[in-house]
């Protein structure tokens, strides 16, 4: 047995640390969180300065046990969790649960597993910084209040099924995306017209090219074309020509959020997938830790990093230089996401190597000479009127950190054609020019873009929201809860205006721009507006961008030791609590509703409104001697956008397609999506399938399909009872309604065998005794 007992977090890093550490050592995983807060009343005793009751989770009391067991026989135990706020907190947990005096225990931290750094670690350990305990409590806590006194307003104000939930952060998150969607919604389009010429001269080798100018741009048609008017017959000239040196520089090395960006550009990765593989990159050893806002590297990475790029391309390409954070509250003393090393290392897993080598390449190139390029800009007069044309070339002379790096474009290096591009021939002051042809070519304003992972991330760092451990957690609950969903939006054609001058003619043609598909977009659903609308209306506070801003500001206060955990959610809790019992008492329940006219044959009204299963809309009032009739809103429409017409279309549902083996088929949306029904038979129609254009000829090879399926699948069917015995993926099963029922070994065997008698005997054992769910393993989220 090692005298030395180090606990880490995870076990991919248990094995890389021991082996590091050698035979001294005994490292284990305490996977993540011991301890967690109790449900019952909150789990704060909100009376005693909101003290809080923690519990070990059944899912973790196997764990737990194993550590005392290992303490008890280890002379020393070290605690090596992360070096964050969540991290900390770990580590007093450990002491509190396996009896460690905080004060005494070592504590060892590093943002890189590499021999060198563990080894630094394990000489100077400290002991559980309490302060940052103390700033993840008052998270957690306040986290909890919050969703635990606004999620059973919800329940009570909306006629919904019960997964509502409201969030600190991820009710502000959905405001984001909210806003953005109505800004959407409100944008009228303006069009201009802008003036772009081609001309004609020689370049280099003595070869005729053209090259574009942009012009002035006009409100209306008639200002254009009369611009256009105006050059007829004119001669154009060089007026002027400046050319001026340029640098770009390159980006700071990557953070968590701007690592969460890049992934997501360059990678297409969602944030909780670029948290996932950053986490594998860093237990493997081969990046430092990927919870930071800190974009500093320390003077031996600076070192490592100029010394490769040196070896790999030369002296002139080092610049060695130093990042300061522009956010003053960014917590904790990290580096930035740098490689452990910047020999690159061998990464076998595809999407991991993928990272990696985003992460290198940034690295590299933060320590990289500036690009250096020369921008041409030449005015060209024209002769029958005072307005000028301008042509810009750019000319790359100098690579820089291009050659490793270019931030939010596409990973492979620049192409001989992509340096050529915006290029200009050589021109003089004084030098007349042909005229190709000129252009008047209307143009549409576009609203700003819907949010994507990656811009949200942005969004919120800007606004001070979140910290870097927050963001994919906060992404992931949004999704999960239904208030945001993420899709694709395909572009529309739009007709656009051209006005041409060609040989001293002036034409006008129309011709068509697709506006461009969306890809992974974030849409707020109608239950994300409507409880956004409710809490904005109740809850001005907790929706306030500037308040969960500042409570921010106040965990970083109690991290450094300037704050009272206690007082700051006392000062809290107190006013919402107040706000949390009025609008029990006094607000109306939440209806979502929009009226969208009258229905041509009934008379009736018609109304989109929010049902218990979703967004719906509804002809006639439950008053009515006849009952209303509804229909399920597609995917795509939302309450606050579907049209009268498109409101109508929709109860089309159900349609008979025509008749198959003499019994009709009939296309439906039910409470699980789109269906085809035959001979009192249903089968599901999958979610590509559109149940309101399907045709006859379309549906009986799918109807057959799934009935052949369903006939293999199918074993033996009770039909007064509805129940049956069918195949599943681990065997034979009972199905009675919507609920399934695991039968034994031995009636597995002989499940066409099998009676009434036996089954229902099966299904009441079963209820009166339930076989226990076998608890997942909860991983810290990252």
């Amino acid at each position: 047995m090692a005298k030395n007992l180090l606990i880490v977090e995870s076990p991919a890093k248990a094995k890389t640390i021991e082996k590091i550490l050698g035979e001294d050592f005994q490292v284990k995983s305490c996977y993540g969180h011991i301890r967690d807060l109790e449900k019952d009343e909150m789990g704060i005793d909100v009376k005693n300065n909101f003290k809080p009751r923690y519990i070990v989770p059944q899912e973790k009391e196997k764990v737990v046990k194993e550590l005392k067991s290992l303490a008890k026989k280890s002379d020393e135990i070290w605690l090596a969790t992360d070096e964050d706020r969540e991290g900390e907190a770990i580590s007093w947990h450990l002491c509190e649960v396996l009896g460690l005096d905080p004060t005494k225990t070592k504590r060892i931290v590093f943002h890189e597993i590499t021999k060198p750094a563990i080894q630094k670690a394990v000489q100077n350990p400290r002991t559980v910084d309490m302060n940052l305990v103390n700033a993840q409590q008052a998270r957690r806590i306040l986290d909890r209040i919050v969703g635990f006194e606004l999620s059973p307003v919800l329940w009570r104000k909306m006629s919904m099924k019960n997964n509502l939930s409201a969030g600190r952060v991820q009710s502000v998150a959905v405001r984001l995306i909210a806003e953005r969607e109505r800004e959407i919604n409100l944008f009228k389009a303006i069009s201009t017209f802008r003036i772009d010429a081609e001309f004609t001269a020689t370049d280099v080798s003595g070869k005729n090219v053209v090259f574009g100018a942009e012009g002035k741009k006009f409100n209306k048609e008639e200002d254009a074309e009369s611009f256009l008017s105006s050059c007829i017959g004119a001669t154009y000239k060089v007026n002027d020509i400046q050319v001026k040196p340029a640098k770009k520089s390159p980006a700071a090395p990557f953070t968590t959020s701007t690592l969460q960006q890049e992934a997501s550009r360059k990678l297409g990765y969602s944030v909780s997938r670029t948290m996932i593989l950053a986490q594998k990159l860093y237990e493997a050893g081969n990046i430092t830790y990927m919870r930071t806002d800190s974009v500093s590297l320390s003077e031996t990475a600076v070192d490592d990093i100029t010394n490769q790029v040196k070896e790999k391309y030369g002296k002139q390409f080092v610049q060695p230089r130093k990042y300061k954070n522009k956010n003053e509250s960014a917590q904790e003393a990290h580096e930035a996401i740098r490689p452990t090393a910047m020999q690159q290392l061998s990464v076998e897993e595809p999407d991991c190597r993928k990272l990696y080598d985003l992460i290198w390449k940034r690295t590299m190139a933060s320590q990289m000479a500036d690009a250096e390029l020369e921008k041409t800009t030449a005015k060209i007069q024209v002769s029958t009127n005072k307005e000028e044309l301008t042509a810009q070339g750019e000319v790359l002379k100098f690579e820089g950190f291009l050659k490793v790096y270019r931030e939010d474009r596409d990973e492979e290096e620049l192409s001989e054609d992509e340096m050529q591009e915006g290029m200009l021939p050589p021109l003089t002051i004084g030098q007349q020019l042909p005229l190709k042809q000129m252009r008047a070519t209307e143009r549409f304003s576009r609203p700003a873009p819907r949010f994507t992972e990656a811009s949200l991330v942005k969004k919120l760092e800007e606004l001070g929201i979140g910290r870097p451990s927050t963001y994919a957690p906060t992404i992931s609950t949004i999704l999960k809860r239904g208030y945001v969903e993420k899709r694709d939006k395909e572009g529309i054609k739009r007709d656009y205006r051209v006005l041409e001058l060609k040989n001293e003619k002036i034409s006008k043609v129309t011709e068509q721009e697709n506006t461009g598909a969306e890809k992974s977009k974030l849409f707020p659903t109608d239950l994300g507006l409507v409880v956004t609308d409710f809490l904005k209306q109740y809850f001005d506070d907790i929706m306030d961008y500037n308040f969960t801003a500042r409570i921010e500001e106040e965990f970083d206060e109690v991290a450094n030791g300037k704050l009272k955990w206690s007082s700051m959610i006392d000062d809290f809790y107190t006013p919402f609590k107040k706000d949390v019992e009025k609008t029990i008492e006094t607000a109306e329940r939440i209806k979502g509703e929009r009226e969208l006219g009258i229905d041509q044959q009934s008379g009736k009204k018609v109304i989109a409104r929010m049902g218990r299963y979703g967004p719906m809309v509804q002809i006639g009032d439950v008053s009515d001697e006849e009952k209303p009739r509804f229909a399920k809103l597609k995917n795509t429409q939302s309450i606050e956008t579907i049209s009268l017409e498109e409101a109508m279309d929709l109860f089309r549902l159900p349609r008979n397609l025509g008749t198959f083996e003499d019994k009709d088929v009939i296309v439906n949306i039910g409470r699980f999506g789109p269906y085809i029904a035959h001979d009192n038979k249903f089968y599901s129609l999958g979610k590509e399938i559109d149940p309101y254009n399907i045709t006859l000829e379309e549906g009986i090879p799918i109807l057959e399909t799934k009935r052949k399926a369903k006939e293999e699948r199918t074993i033996k069917v009770f039909e007064k009872e509805k129940i049956q015995i069918l195949r599943g993926p681990y065997g034979p099963y009972i199905k009675q309604g919507l609920k399934n029922y695991k039968l034994s070994k031995d009636q597995q065997e002989r499940a066409s065998d099998l009676s009434l008698e036996e089954v229902e005997q099966t299904i009441q054992t079963l209820k009166a005794n339930p076989p226990k769910k076998t608890a997942r393993r909860k991983k810290r989220e990252s």
